[in-house]
């Protein structure tokens, strides 16, 4: 492992632990006397991805990051957060068991997770990867997101609403989130 500080080629492992997904270690060159922390990741290879066209290339883990980093730019979404998520679709990608995966799973799998994660960060990769052709189309994504946020708490967490339905039904979405225990949006 080279060193970041001096480049020299050689470094010893004072210290190794387990992180999600691979393995954190802390290093110190053997030159210079600098530490630095490296993290190791299994790479499974052999998996490719059916683009539209028909066209195959190799699965790229990389790739997700970047999109949905692009998607996610300029809002309050922890680093952590994303690169979970990227974690997160990448093992229901391998979890298929399948030599080839089209695209269209993959994207799947990003918007569901995205829509849990930003609203913002969702409509900017569906209006992507689903190439909305006008504005109709993102109305109609939207009104779908629309419809998912307002539906009761008890539904989405399991959890049983602070207040009956009926005593919802004057208040705003906003507000009626806030009441049943629904995730706020977020401001900013």
């Amino acid at each position: 492992m080279k060193c970041p500080y001096c480049g020299f080629d050689d470094s010893k492992v004072t210290d190794s632990r387990a992180m999600e997904g691979g393995i954190r270690r802390r290093r110190e060159c053997l030159s210079c006397g600098q530490r630095f922390t490296t993290a190791e990741r299994v790479e499974l290879g052999g998996l490719m991805v059916v683009k539209k066209d028909g066209r195959r290339e190799e699965f790229s883990r990389e790739k997700i990051l970047l999109g949905v980093r692009k998607a996610c730019e300029k809002r309050s979404i922890p680093q952590g957060a994303v690169e979970a998520l990227v974690d997160d679709v990448e093992t229901q990608v391998y979890a298929q068991g399948k030599a080839e995966v089209p695209t269209s799973l993959i994207g799947e799998l990003v918007i569901d997770r995205l829509r849990e994660l930003d609203e913002v960060a969702y409509i900017r990769f569906a209006s992507v990867y689903r190439a909305f052709h006008d504005v109709d189309d993102l109305k109609e994504a939207l009104a779908v997101l629309e419809q998912n946020r307002i539906q009761p708490a008890a539904a989405t967490t399991g959890q049983l609403p602070l207040l009956p339905v009926e005593a919802l039904e004057g208040l705003s979405p906003r507000r009626r989130g806030a009441v049943t225990g629904g995730r706020r949006r977020r401001e900013g």
